[in-house]
């Protein structure tokens, strides 16, 4: 009797657990979209920084960073720490709000119950990259927490006893890039509440405006006026004018100005990516300004329609013109560190040039390589199915999906026990061990997180001192919500 009670108890165990996390397997054998879409979402609710909300379901974490900002007498509370560290970047925090926010112009209507949850994840950028562009006339606050010092320390965000020094660009001290981006963010973010919160849209864009003035007229790379607070990083090692050209096509699109659209054309497309990433964002730009020249059918964006197009050949595995590699089991393979980040942002580049060519029936050669919405969108799936266990080892790269994902991600709330399990104070030092060079599992699951994913081989150690590839980082997460929503609906 005791023996059919424990397995009993064992099955409903079980099926609590898939409950919770979802066992991750959908109809006709793909992985199920919607939950997968769920989680990754609900992953910015582990890394915000600030006053956490009453309808905060991350229940581990607490709130932290209430006093960002103090240093220089501004409130910069709020946003997102970026990957596994304490310290809040507004570039890559910048471009993860572009595009949680053109995902959610893209796929909103697909996202079903989580499109409030898609706002919710935006808005909690959006309010704090609004304080960092208001607070002070003729200053934007670029970043809070002095990463040199957190790298060295192994303790939760609530617990943090570093210095939260703020950082900012000026006229005198230029940031086109980290500007740009801010602007394309703010204006993007608009779009999205354009409809549902007409005086939050306004705002946002008013702001935009003055934000990609102040890049355009003090130009120059964040890189070089910040120094060691953002390199190595995140420096912007493909300059400012890709940040330029996005900055102006989240505008034009946003006001309909033709200033940005002259702006634009003094830029020119000559730039021929292969990569597309917080850094580099040539090609997000030819994708977003092709939308015009394929639904609006435009000419005058006929240039940019090309050049998203030369990108495509230059992914697509059998196109003459093909400049990436893909590991023996699939995987599109970029580079060594966090190759997952060029996954997902590719990835929701070819879903949505996809879907343009199919709104317009368009198709394209690259060479003698017959190229139809088909053609990008299959890879896509492809690529989106491989994180989420369609690989040669079966691992889930999205923590919490499926039945097998990464155990020992490389993150500090994640691993160290919650303010609720252990209500003392962790120090600088005090969480490497025994917590951080622990071969235990991490206490807290980061439900949603993609890492930074396997090696060329298509192996992954699930270790977390190996950064390059068990971390998790917001622009990874942001980039796939698109996909996600297009393939869940």
């Amino acid at each position: 009797m005791a023996k059919t009670m424990r397995s009993k108890l064992f099955l409903f165990m079980c099926s609590l657990t898939l409950l919770v996390l979802g066992n991750g397997v959908g109809v006709e054998g793909n992985p199920d979209y919607k939950d997968a879409l769920r989680k990754s979402l609900l992953f910015f609710q582990g890394q915000r920084s600030g006053r956490l909300p009453a309808n905060q379901q991350v229940s581990w974490r607490s709130s932290s960073g209430l006093s960002d900002g103090s240093l220089d007498r501004v409130d910069l509370t709020g946003g997102y720490y970026d990957a596994g560290d304490n310290v809040k970047f507004n570039f890559p925090m910048a471009f993860t709000t572009t595009m949680l926010s053109w995902s959610t112009l893209e796929y909103g209507k697909r996202m079903g119950s989580q499109l409030p949850e898609a706002r919710a994840a935006i808005r909690w950028a959006t309010d704090y990259l609004l304080k960092c562009a208001r607070a002070k006339p003729g200053k934007l606050y670029v970043g809070v927490g002095d990463p040199n010092v957190d790298h060295k320390c192994w303790q939760r965000p609530e617990d943090m006893s570093t210095v939260r020094t703020v950082y900012s660009v000026s006229p005198s001290n230029p940031g086109s890039d980290v500007a740009g981006e801010t602007a394309a963010a703010l204006a993007a973010a608009s779009l999205v509440f354009r409809k549902v919160d007409p005086a939050y849209s306004k705002l946002l864009v008013q702001t935009a405006r003055k934000v990609m003035a102040f890049a355009i007229q003090y130009r120059g790379a964040y890189s070089d006026s910040l120094g060691s607070a953002v390199c190595p990083f995140y420096c912007s090692y493909s300059g400012y004018k890709d940040e330029l050209l996005w900055g102006a096509s989240w505008l034009l699109r946003a006001t309909n100005d033709a200033y940005y659209y002259n702006f634009l054309k003094t830029l020119g497309a000559n730039d021929q990516p292969d990569i597309f990433s917080w850094d580099n964002k040539y090609a997000g730009a030819y994708v977003l300004l092709s939308r015009l020249a394929l639904l609006d059918k435009d000419k005058n964006f006929e240039q940019f329609k090309q050049q998203a197009e030369s990108f495509m050949c230059k992914i697509l595995p059998n196109s003459p013109y093909s400049t990436t590699q893909y590991t023996q089991g699939g995987l599109m393979y970029k580079l060594p560190s966090s190759n997952l980040q060029y996954v997902t942002s590719i990835s929701f580049l070819l879903t949505t040039y996809g879907k343009y060519m199919k709104a317009r029936k368009q198709t394209f050669n690259c060479g003698s390589l017959f190229v139809t919405p088909n053609s990008l969108i299959g890879l896509a799936r492809r690529q989106v199915n491989y994180i989420l266990g369609q690989n040669p080892i079966q691992m889930s790269y999205m923590v919490g999906f499926g039945p097998n994902f990464p155990k020992r991600i490389h993150h500090r709330g994640s691993s160290l026990p919650s303010l609720a399990r252990h209500p003392q104070s962790i120090g600088c030092d005090a969480g490497f061990q025994p917590f951080f060079y622990s071969a235990n599992p991490n206490p807290n699951v980061l439900v949603g997180a993609v890492v930074g994913g396997p090696n060329q081989n298509d192996g992954f150690p699930d270790d977390r001192s190996d950064y390059s590839h068990s971390e998790p980082a917001t622009y990874i997460n942001a980039a796939i919500v698109g996909p996600l929503a297009y393939f869940a609906h």
